[in-house]
């Protein structure tokens, strides 16, 4: 079992990870189709998501491992840091930026089983890149050099918590039927209009927490510590 140290931040960025608009869109839409049978289609979507995250989680574990052996102290030098202060400035700047007009969602063609795997595929590629949460928890995993025995079952579990609000709908709606209509599709609404204001709140917290870390790596926190700068601020 992995410390709880570990533990307790991967799990609060797994329950963060469950909010993803992409993956709750689609499946109230597959859920919403009228479809004679909704599972087989639900199901491979949900299955090829989490797949392609474990996946890519695998990879950037392993590959972030190696990378931090090979680097040795660069992580904790300066040229990081400054880094670390213009990419999270810039996705701080971007989320002030970024348009918040919903976009119209990417819904299946079909529900034939090849095009609910492509379609989990490309959620997976086109939310990968802006996967905050799960790149925070690869990051814990890996710093904290975990035995593969123990990583590979957390990021598992990680994975099967992020698509278990869909799974949580279908149950709903098999028990509930047309009574959960309703309101299945005010919650559509609501996911498909406030996803893009959702995604610039989160890119603007991790580029905040990037800015602030990066300063203080590069040592410009102490250095406006040290002109009563901060001082300054505390007391306000």
């Amino acid at each position: 079992m992995p410390p709880w140290e570990v533990l307790l931040p991967v799990a609060g960025l797994a329950l963060l990870d469950t909010l993803s608009p992409a993956t709750l869109g689609i499946s109230l839409y597959v859920l919403l189709s009228g479809a004679r049978s909704v599972a087989r289609p639900l199901f491979t979507f949900l299955g090829t998501v989490a797949l392609f995250y474990f996946v890519l989680g695998c990879a950037l574990v392993l590959g972030l491992g190696v990378l931090l052996e090979t680097l040795g102290g660069l992580a904790d030098s300066a040229l990081v840091g400054w880094a670390m202060v213009v990419l999270g400035g810039g996705l701080l700047v971007y989320s002030f930026l970024m348009p918040t007009k919903p976009r119209e969602p990417r819904r299946p063609a079909s529900f034939r089983t090849v095009a609910m795997v492509g379609l989990g595929l490309a959620t997976g590629l086109l939310e990968g890149g802006t996967a905050f949460p799960y790149f925070g928890a690869i990051g814990i995993m890996t710093t904290a050099e975990l035995p593969a025995a123990t990583w590979l079952p957390l990021l598992a579990a990680y994975n099967a918590v992020m698509v278990l609000p869909p799974v949580l709908l279908y149950l709903g709606h098999r028990a509930l039927g047309e009574r959960l209509r309703p309101r299945l599709e005010r919650w559509r609404t609501r996911v498909e209009s406030g996803s893009r204001e959702a995604m610039g709140w989160i890119i603007g917290l991790v580029g905040f927490l990037l800015l602030i870390n990066g300063l203080a790596q590069t040592g410009a926190v102490a250095a406006l510590e040290g002109v009563g700068v901060i001082t300054f601020l505390n007391g306000l």
